[in-house]
């Protein structure tokens, strides 16, 4: 037998089957790229010359590991459609007196030349548009010295070896498929899904279980460092969910629907119902994992831009004042002497101080129950929704920040609350109970309130009462000296003044030999830009990853279903039906389907935007309406383009369908 026969005939059945090997290699193709990217961006030594550079390494090594993951599930998912079309001709080629060992031979040779065309293309386009990439990237995080432009030879060595041993487990997997499986089997392959799928009661129960557990630790969970672990947990039990409905639900609601004989009995409904019911069997998993992935693209896509936009909002939750002072254990005199170098500095660099909020206060974390706070314990697993922030203020400092003449008695407090409203006209902390004064409408001239916790703070008559309440809180007394201080400013000045007014303040705070330090909005933002621009950067490669991955889905889909009803229109011809009839029928089928797990994805994004919220107040984002606002957005394009996608994909369908052959 001839040595090039099986190369031969492996090249051939590529050329035959390019309807489906054409978007496989071009999916394969585009991975590499994004992965050769991603982790040549990732060990660029220019990262560490900037500020923030460490931690954008880690996020963009981060997205590697995601991309890889995401690759060998992709890949295998696809290959596997690939081999499932194929498992007629495999059959004919052993019926016809080909062994499978040759089979296996024809196998090997697709599967290394879909491997070379895939690296070399893959790694060809990675070096092309890693320069261009780097410029995003720049651009993003508004760093102004170029990166360095090399070609990685990491990155080419990590992408060979892992898209060698993606093809290669891919191989072994066909092999598998096709070595125990019988001639018959493999020509009947593309159809072995042909008998009425079961009503599985069990797994839709599951489904409406796991699906309604996710929602609810979403809509309920209030606490924002609760909601990071439980987070994952409800996306797991969301993605269990929609797998189980899609499977088995979806069959079992259109089981339900024949039975009502009105409702059934029309001719619409009737070849409608009855191909859904089909259709569900052999595109359920295909059309979860559209959902899926949908719904990955929103969330991504959606926070990160977010957080981009945001970033102004971000900075000044984070920094209340452009400058800020914090210190431990420091007295009143400390106090005093920090106050006059700040003066000082300030005035050295002839910027004006505005909106200036200083105190000194004891800080402990509680948990309310109505008028009650007690202490939270460290050690807890849980966090409760009643955690807040409490500070314990001298009314001597209050007075002095806002030039107020106010008095206190022992037993009196006056309170300003952050966030919400505080109804009672007391309060007990620990075992000791308070009257409350009055209620403070501003803490100086703006809120600084908590991303994480509501908080409250307390002006009490002196700092002996302050220690009193933290002792009755359980807090030891080994645990505090003086009082923490606070000093934030805000200044008309440029942003290079204001940096070096920090790095001044820093200079004299440790020459004080004081326990703190000066940040500010201006010296943190190029960190900022670095973590939240090297975000959105991830956000838009794994949004494109996620994308392609459901239009190869989709498009697979569109195929797979123009083969099996194009027996089914040849059929209902036959029978009667105009043609315009089937071809209505049937488009309304695809249609209503092709659009379920869009909608899906849309109702998994609304339970699931309370608890993003929280997780974003984390990375102080508050800015709700923003995020909305970015939802709307992304699920309007999203579904503008999923629509584009959907006529484009439909034109091939209806080609198969309507072809005579």
């Amino acid at each position: 037998m001839n040595k090039f026969l099986y190369p031969r005939l492996a090249a051939i059945n590529i050329k035959k089957n390019y309807k489906t090997y054409v978007p496989y290699i071009l999916s394969c193709i585009g991975t590499i790229i994004m992965y050769y990217i991603m982790f040549a961006l990732s060990k660029n030594s220019g990262l560490n010359h900037m500020s923030g550079g460490y931690q954008l390494k880690e996020i963009l090594s981060l997205g590697s590991w995601v991309i890889a993951v995401f690759a060998v599930i992709f890949l295998f998912y696809t290959n596997s459609f690939l081999i499932k079309r194929r498992k007629k001709e495999f059959g004919l080629f052993n019926i016809l007196g080909m062994e499978k060992k040759h089979i296996s031979r024809i196998m090997f040779f697709e599967t290394l030349y879909i491997a070379v065309i895939s690296l070399v293309f893959g790694l060809l386009g990675g070096f092309i548009l890693n320069r261009l990439m780097s410029l995003l990237l720049l651009k993003l995080i508004r760093f102004a010295v170029p990166l360095g432009f090399d070609i990685s030879v990491p990155a080419i060595t990590a992408a060979v070896t892992l898209f060698a041993i993606i093809f290669l487990l891919t191989f072994l997997n066909a092999l598998r498929q096709i070595h125990f499986a019988k001639p018959v089997e493999l020509l009947r392959g593309g159809q072995t899904g042909e008998k009425e799928p079961k009503t599985k009661k069990i797994i839709t129960l599951i489904g409406v279980l796991t699906l309604g557990a996710g929602y609810w630790i979403a809509l309920t969970t209030e606490s924002p460092l609760a909601m990071i672990g439980l987070f994952f947990v409800a996306v797991i039990l969301v993605i269990i969910g929609t797998y189980c409905l899609f499977t088995a639900g979806s069959i079992a609601l259109l089981k339900l629907l024949r039975k009502s004989k009105g409702y059934y009995y029309k001719t619409k409904h009737f070849i409608s119902i009855s191909g859904m019911i089909y259709r569900m069997k052999q595109n359920a998993v295909g059309l979860a994992n559209i959902c899926i992935l949908s719904t990955m693209v929103l969330v991504m896509i959606s926070t990160t831009v977010s957080l981009y936009l945001g970033m102004e909002d971000v900075l000044r939750t984070r920094y209340p004042r452009n400058i800020i002072v914090t210190a431990k254990n420091v007295s009143e005199e400390q106090a005093e002497a920090m106050d006059g170098i700040i003066s000082e500095e300030a005035a050295s660099f002839k910027a004006s101080m505005d909106d200036v909020l200083r105190f000194r206060y004891l800080y402990c974390l509680t948990i309310r129950e109505n008028d009650t706070f007690t202490r939270y314990e460290y050690n807890d697993l849980a966090y409760p929704a009643g955690m807040s922030d409490l500070y314990f203020v001298p009314l001597a400092d209050y007075n002095k920040m806002q030039g107020n003449l106010y008095t206190l008695k022992e037993n009196e407090v006056l309170l300003y609350t952050a966030e919400g409203s505080y109804e009672s006209d007391k309060i007990i902390l620990g075992g000791l109970e308070f009257s409350i004064k009055g209620k403070v409408k501003e803490f100086g001239t703006a809120d600084t309130e908590s991303a994480l916790f509501n908080a409250y703070y307390v002006i009490v008559p002196d700092t002996n009462t302050a220690r009193d309440i933290t002792l009755s809180l359980g807090q030891n007394s080994g645990e505090f000296g003086e009082l923490s201080y606070f000093y934030g400013l805000d200044l008309d000045a440029d942003k290079s003044t204001q940096i070096g007014l920090t790095d001044a303040i820093n200079k004299h705070v440790k020459e004080l030999g004081i326990d703190g330090y000066a940040e500010g909005a201006e010296k943190s933002r190029e960190s900022f830009y670095s973590l939240y621009g090297g975000l959105f950067f991830l956000g838009i490669f794994l949004g494109l990853l996620f994308i392609m991955a459901t239009v190869l889905i989709i498009y697979y889909k569109q195929i797979s279903e123009g083969y099996d009803d194009k027996a089914r229109f040849e059929i209902m011809q036959k029978v009667g039906m105009s043609r315009h009839e089937i071809r209505k029928s049937i488009h309304s089928q695809v249609l209503t389907v092709f659009f379920l797990p869009l909608l899906t994805a849309g109702i998994h994004i609304t339970a699931a935007f309370k608890a993003i919220t929280k997780v974003l107040a984390i990375l102080n984002l508050t800015n709700i309406p923003l995020f909305a606002w970015c939802c709307a957005g992304s699920f309007l394009i999203f579904g503008l383009f999923y629509g584009i996608v959907y006529a484009l994909t439909s034109r091939a369908y209806y080609k198969i369908v309507s072809s005579s052959d």
